[in-house]
């Protein structure tokens, strides 16, 4: 549900020039969609799998689209409006208040027992059972204070210098801390992270065990609430968007923190630092802008109810947020989020639909994808809820959102492009004409075919899709289909002289009537045929297929025939 700027980006598994984030963690997202969400559930069409296995998705927006849409915001901020204005649109039926008092943030990067942190002037440490506190001495050659587990289960408190690590004798008689400890100074502490770099964090650092009894240790930043949304906002949204959309992504963000708070009360964290909460970077991702919106906007969330509001947003809704199942969390049309600046209101996608036959063995091959639920808001009914796939041994069901994160999609609202075959299916009256479906694509030749009901429509690269019916269908197939002298069919179904029907090929044509049947005309006999007016001249429909003849060949017409001699390229013309 969050942004990142392109000069912070992280290579995801979602990457992308602006991140989303799942605002909180899933276990809470499912709970509040299964208890709130009122889905239209309208039902789609059905999408076959091409015999290249490839499919084109279009699709709007970037992300789950509940709440807020970031691209929305600035969109807002480039028309005029202000952050308040922002804000009331995207959750509407909230009430603004005023937030204290303190968070605690999991410090996902220093995954050891251990918390470290460079030595400074001022820097405390804490015995967090008693809340003793010792100011700690600064010595020349010190480098480096930290916390680390004793196999007792205290905690003892040490030192670096050029011999290494050194047991730091607590004033009191204390050997260690019989609990937890954290270190505080007037200023930034530097964290000093496994991966060898050093973090700056506002507030306290705390070494937590996660539960009692616990051999493992967490570190735990403690900090005001409106230094860790300065941490916050530049990760979430890039520090050069317009001022009133940084100031809504900052009360946002101070809302969902104030929300996660309240679920978390007693917890040793409150929210964490990734994108399964909201990404926190402490000092080193503080710009000025944003610090300018978090300052603009200090201490300030939305309620409803008298709580914080759980303030979910998204990269870009597409031009409709979704509903969150909270009141204030609405599916609404968004006018803000389609601009020039959002690369991402609209997006395409190629891909492989035989993955899905991967991870779903037990369907055999995929004939093809049913969407049998969207929201039913914006183009295409929105957003895809269910989806079933039919295969030739069975089916399997997916949510919209399975099949987003299968394809790593932008979002689940997307339509697929219908195969060439279905194009022209629907071109031609669809079920008016040809009927329904009756087998999923399969492949002919150097090309493919579906059949319908009344008929088959077979495509190849270079005639395109052509439909074939009747009389017309079942001479096409008896003369060999595609792998035949006659080749791809060049056209669909085609009036003919009195109330007849015709068809052309790649290297010939049938025709038929009523009267004489349906019959193939090519080459020389096709070209003579033609000049004396075809079906609608005096010779008539054909009443027999080209045929071979000694030296050349023949065709008879309902009024007389048609005989070419290859050696002299001549004509013979005879009338019944």
């Amino acid at each position: 549900m969050t942004l990142i700027p392109s000069h912070r980006r992280r290579t995801l598994r979602r990457s992308r020039p602006l991140r989303w984030r799942r605002a909180g963690a899933i276990a809470v997202v499912a709970a509040l969609a299964t208890t709130g969400l009122s889905a239209t559930a309208v039902a789609d069409r059905t999408y076959y799998v091409p015999i290249t296995k490839s499919w084109t998705i279009h699709g709007h927006g970037y992300g789950h689209g509940h709440g807020m849409s970031q691209y929305g915001a600035y969109g807002a901020a480039l028309r005029g409006r202000t952050y308040t204005q922002i804000m009331d649109f995207y959750y509407p039926g909230t009430s603004w208040a005023r937030v204290r008092g303190m968070v605690r943030v999991l410090i996902s990067g220093d995954w050891t027992s251990d918390l470290q942190v460079r030595a400074r002037p001022g820097l405390t440490v804490r015995d967090l059972r008693d809340g003793t506190r010792w100011r700690l001495p600064k010595r020349d050659g010190l480098t480096a204070w930290r916390l680390t587990p004793v196999a007792d289960g205290s905690t003892a408190v040490q030192f670096r210098n050029s011999n290494g690590w050194h047991r730091w004798r607590i004033p009191g008689g204390r050997e260690t801390f019989r609990s937890d400890g954290q270190f505080k100074a007037p200023g930034p502490l530097t964290l000093l992270l496994p991966s060898g770099e050093g973090k700056r964090y506002r507030g306290a650092l705390r070494l937590k065990r996660p539960y009692v009894g616990a051999s493992s240790r967490d570190t735990v930043n403690v900090l005001r609430m409106d230094s860790y949304v300065q941490g916050v906002v530049p990760y979430e949204m890039p520090a050069s968007w317009a001022q009133q959309a940084l100031r809504s992504q900052a009360v946002a963000a101070r809302t969902y923190a104030a929300w996660q708070r309240a679920q978390n009360p007693d917890r040793y964290y409150q929210v964490c630092d990734t994108t399964a909460c909201q990404v926190y970077g402490g000092v080193a991702a503080e710009q000025t802008s944003t610090n300018d919106a978090v300052q603009g906007t200090a201490r300030r969330i939305l309620t409803y109810g008298g709580r914080p509001a759980f303030t979910q947003f998204s990269a870009s809704s597409g031009g409709w947020t979704s509903a969150g199942g909270v009141p204030y969390l609405p599916a609404q049309k968004d006018p803000y989020d389609d601009f020039p600046g959002n690369g991402v209101h609209d997006w395409t996608a190629t891909v492989s639909a035989a993955s899905l036959e991967s991870a779903y063995p037990e369907i055999g091959r995929l004939v093809d994808l049913r969407v049998t639920a969207r929201d039913g808001n914006g183009q295409w009914n929105g957003r895809v809820l269910q989806i079933v796939l039919d295969g030739t041994d069975g089916t399997a069901q997916m949510t919209g959102d399975d099949f987003r994160w299968h394809y790593g999609l932008r979002s689940n609202w997307f339509t697929i492009e219908a195969t060439p075959i279905i194009q022209r299916w629907r071109a031609v009256g669809g079920r008016s004409n040809l009927g329904p479906a009756r087998s999923g694509e399969y492949a002919v030749h150097t090309g493919s075919a579906q059949t319908f009901d009344g008929g088959r429509v077979f495509w190849s690269s270079r005639s395109g899709a052509r439909e074939l019916r009747g009389s017309v269908l079942k001479a096409y197939r008896a003369w060999g289909g595609p792998d035949s002298s006659l080749g791809w069919p060049a056209t669909g179904m085609m009036d003919a002289a009195g109330n007849g029907r015709k068809a052309r090929f790649q290297h010939g044509k049938i025709y038929n009537s009523r009267a004489s049947g349906a019959h193939v005309v090519y080459g020389p006999i096709m070209q003579r045929w033609s000049k004396a007016g075809a079906a609608g001249g005096w010779l008539g429909y054909p009443v027999s297929n080209v045929f071979a003849i000694d030296g050349g060949l023949r065709a008879r017409f309902q009024h007389g025939r048609i005989s070419w001699d290859r050696s002299s390229d001549r004509f013979r013309i005879r009338r019944r």
